[in-house]
Formats: C-alpha cells, structure tokens, sequence
C-alpha cells in the first residue's frame, strides 16, 4: 500500500479517537494535521517517500488563513451571535414559552407544541444551536416531566426543536458554507428558510399524532383551564417583538437592502432594544453576553482554523 494512504488511514484513526477524549475539536483537526505534516516530512526526509509535505508547502496555510480573515462577511458571525445571545437574556423567550403553553396546553402533547414553536422562533433569531437546546431545556423539560411526559418525548422534542437553528436563517453554519463555498449568504437563508419550516411543522404534527396514540406519554395537564380568546392576544404580544426583529433582519438580506453583515449589526442593535424595553439591559447582561460572543466565536473560528489546516494536509496526501 502506498505511503500516502497509510498516512491519510492513519490521520483518520487518530482524529477519531481523539474526539472521544474531550479535546476541543478545533484543537483536534489542527494538531493532528500538523502532526502527520511532521511524520510525512520526515519519511520523505528519511525513508524516501514522496507524500510531498515540506516547509515550503507548509506555508500556504498562513495565507489560506489570512485570505479567510479578510472576508468581510464573517464578520455577521460575532454579530448573529450577540444577536442570539442578548435575545436569550431579553427575558422574551421566556414569556413566549409561558403564554404559548396556556394557549396549546389545552391539547393532548400541547406543552411539546410549544417548546416546538419557540424552538422555531428561537432558532430564526439566535442561530444557535447551544443556546436554544439550554435555554428550552431549562424552561421547559421540567415543566412536561412533572406534567407526566414520557421522558424520551420531552427530550426528544427538546433537542429536536433545539437543533433547529442549524438549518433555520441566520444560522452560523450558513455563513461558513457561504464562505467555503463561494456562494451569497442570502441565496443559502433563503434556500434554508422552507425546509427548516416544513421540518418544524413535521415536528408538530408528529408531536400530535404521538399524543393522540399513546396519551400515557403525552398527558392533559390536570388543572388546564377552559379557552379564552385573550389568549391569543398575549401570545401574539409576546410574539411580534422577536419576529418584527427576524423579518427585520431577513427581510432586508432577501430584498437586497442590506448585506448580512449589515443586517446582522442591525440585529445585535434590534436585540439590544428589546432587551432594554423588557428591563433586563444591565451591566451584567452586557457583561455575560459579551463574554458568550466572545467564547463562542473563538470556538467556531478555532473549529474552522483547524478544519483548514486539516483539509491542506489531506489534500497533500
């Protein structure tokens, strides 16, 4: 077998086994691509192969870095971010999940519905996977276990509906495809925008249908009260703030009005807003959100720093 498949066999091996000790991921693809740079530079050195890893070769990957920095439109990373963030500490997912559940908690899985919906809200405006699946987590898996939920659908809805800010516009990992791909950020948001729809709305009629088959696993709570149309008022109250913002900041990227990273300044600026409107803009808010962009952008550009030195080394080999 040739020397070069031996190393990309062995590079794989060790990437993988890495992963399960709990070493950031960034860390991972980045030392183990220079790792085997050093082991095929000195077989070529040494043992006479030709797997074409040198220092000159080597070199390309401080421009690739460089060339990737400059590109204005990873700057709507840290700003989608901040977005997210601020929003989660405005208090207002808060009172979506409270109003929502008086509204659905009439109907049998109805408290899942709801985590469903704000998990589709909360990933059209965050972005975030982490965020969302805590924050729902936190707010609402408690809720349906004391309610008598069955434990695999209250987490499963939890983490399903979390995970919805992968594919649902502005998610990060969009602008990074953008980016890797050559491709307009807002051609990816829109092209996005109806799947992640059509997945949530599945989630919801099979959260239903769930309820209806097995109504052990998904209980009316004991103490629901009968409908009342001023529901519906605070529902949409509750509602309207974050979507005017997620209209806002989509609306303007689809209609050309504004480039992503435009319009995710204008979202930091907007989330801002409505968590001062809603009392919760203080020192320590700034503080815990700056802190949170901060972490979470150096891991996702330390995850992309490694990833390209990763792919070089490959493509080498």
């Amino acid at each position: 077998m040739d020397t070069n498949y031996i190393l990309v066999i062995l590079m794989f091996v060790t990437f993988i086994g890495l992963l399960f000790t709990g070493v950031p991921v960034g860390y991972v693809l980045g030392g183990v691509a220079l790792l085997f740079s050093l082991i095929g530079y000195l077989t070529d050195m040494y043992l006479g192969t030709m797997t074409g890893l040198d220092f000159n070769t080597l070199g390309a990957i401080g421009e690739r870095v460089f060339q990737m920095m400059q590109n204005w439109v990873l700057v709507s990373i840290p700003m989608f971010i901040f977005m997210g963030l601020m929003l989660d500490q405005s208090g207002l997912a808060e009172k979506m999940m409270l109003s929502m559940q008086e509204l659905f908690g009439k109907i049998r899985g109805g408290l899942a519905v709801t985590v469903t919906i704000t998990g589709v809200i909360l990933a059209a405006s965050t972005g975030i996977i982490g965020a969302s699946v805590v924050l729902l987590g936190l707010l609402s898996l408690p809720a349906m276990l004391r309610q008598g939920y069955s434990k695999s659908l209250a987490t499963g809805t939890v983490a399903a509906a979390g995970t919805l800010g992968i594919l649902i516009p502005p998610s990060i990992m969009l602008v990074v495809m953008a980016d890797q791909l050559s491709l307009p950020v807002g051609d990816l948001f829109m092209g996005a925008l109806l799947p992640g729809v059509v997945l949530g709305s599945l989630y919801i009629f099979y959260i239903v249908g769930y309820g209806l088959l097995r109504p052990d696993a998904a209980p009316l709570p004991s103490d629901r009260q009968p409908f009342e149309w001023h529901l519906i008022a605070r529902v949409l109250k509750t509602i309207i703030p974050p979507a005017s913002l997620i209209v806002i900041v989509l609306g303007s990227i689809f209609a050309g009005i504004a480039t992503p990273t435009e319009a995710s300044g204008m979202g930091a600026l907007g989330a801002t807003m409505l968590a001062l409107l809603n009392g919760k803009l203080n020192i320590n808010t700034m503080r815990e959100v700056a802190q949170g962009t901060f972490k979470i952008s150096g891991f996702i550009f330390c995850i992309w720093l490694g990833a390209t030195v990763f792919a070089l080394v490959m493509r080498l080999l």
